[in-house]
């Protein structure tokens, strides 16, 4: 029995398709000298958004994989908008990456004005990473909540600052909620949806609680659906979905330029300014999934993460 059936709108589902339609909103704004931090900025989306953050002044770090392509995405801002680029070099299929680099963002000796978790990756068939974790739930999820949960202190300190989870209406996916028990996908049959839409279910529920211990600080966190657009994601897989996704779904999809839109909109907007634990189409406000929704299941997560995170954390970092 599915215990969020009746919690279901087709309101809710209606406007989703509205949405994914749309044009998100533009602002025009200049960000000079603000610090921006993207993860996996070197295609499709984090590039289009480091694009455009750079194109208004915005200072940039980004956090990659690939040295080769994070040095000509350097070159390229540097060259361009004459705005200073820098990166750091992480592969978040490793948690060893991952601390590192919280740590590092952690140090910083200036402000982080938005934080943008873009890094991600779409599998259709069940992978485990060098931490023994399922790929998809650690690449898109648990190195966001390492970092946010690294950095709480530091932005509640700046007292202003904007994290955005490029988060996906393929959360709505997984009907009967996340499987806490089941993480390594043994009871559950794997499909690269479901995996999918698991892990963008728990930034949502994690989002939530670092929603409320952010309350009256001055920093807010909120999730967007970047929309169909057409990027590189799932092109580490077979021949048989690379054939599917350019015959399937690459023709119909759009620029990711509409998605680096919306980001700067709601990194930057005054529209926006206060606005936390949101999830957006775009630049359309929505209501998630009821699973999404859950407190419980938010709670347990917390502490499941925690553990997955590998570190001993201090009890004032703990608590959320």
């Amino acid at each position: 029995m599915n215990p969020y059936l009746k919690e279901y709108k087709w309101s809710n589902i209606g406007a989703m398709l509205k949405n994914n339609k749309a044009t998100p909103k533009q602002e025009h704004k200049d960000f000079h000298g603000h610090l921006v931090v993207i993860s996996g900025a070197t295609s499709g989306i984090g590039y289009e958004t480091a694009r455009l953050y750079a194109s208004h002044g915005a200072e940039l770090l980004v956090i990659n994989r690939n040295q080769e392509k994070s040095e000509q995405l350097k070159q390229e801002i540097e060259r361009d908008f004459n705005v200073p680029c820098n990166y750091y070099l992480a592969d978040f299929t490793r948690l060893e990456h991952v601390h590192a680099a919280a740590d590092m963002l952690a140090n910083l000796g200036r402000d982080i004005a938005v934080l943008i978790h873009n890094a991600g990756v779409f599998n259709t068939t069940k992978r485990f990473t060098a931490d023994n974790l399922e790929e998809v739930f650690q690449v898109n999820y648990l190195a966001s909540f390492i970092i946010n949960q690294r950095l709480k202190e530091k932005l509640k300190q700046q007292k202003h600052a904007r994290i955005i989870y490029v988060n996906s209406e393929g959360h709505r996916f997984v009907i009967g909620g996340l499987k806490l028990e089941d993480l390594r996908w043994e009871r559950q049959h794997y499909t690269g949806l479901k995996s999918y839409g698991s892990a963008k279910t728990a930034q949502l529920l994690s989002m939530f609680q670092f929603s409320r211990f952010f309350q009256q600080s001055g920093v807010t966190i909120n999730a967007m659906h970047p929309g169909d657009v057409r990027t590189n994601m799932g092109e580490n897989n077979g021949r048989i979905y690379k054939f599917f996704k350019h015959l399937m779904i690459n023709p119909t999809a759009r620029t990711p330029k509409l998605s680096a839109q919306a980001l700067y909109y709601l990194g930057v907007s005054d529209e926006v300014e206060g606005v936390s634990g949101k999830f957006f189409n775009f630049t359309t406000e929505e209501i998630p999934a009821p699973h999404a929704l859950d407190p419980i299941v938010a709670e347990k997560l917390w502490h499941v993460s925690l553990e997955m995170g590998g570190r001993q954390w201090t009890q004032s970092t703990m608590r959320c």
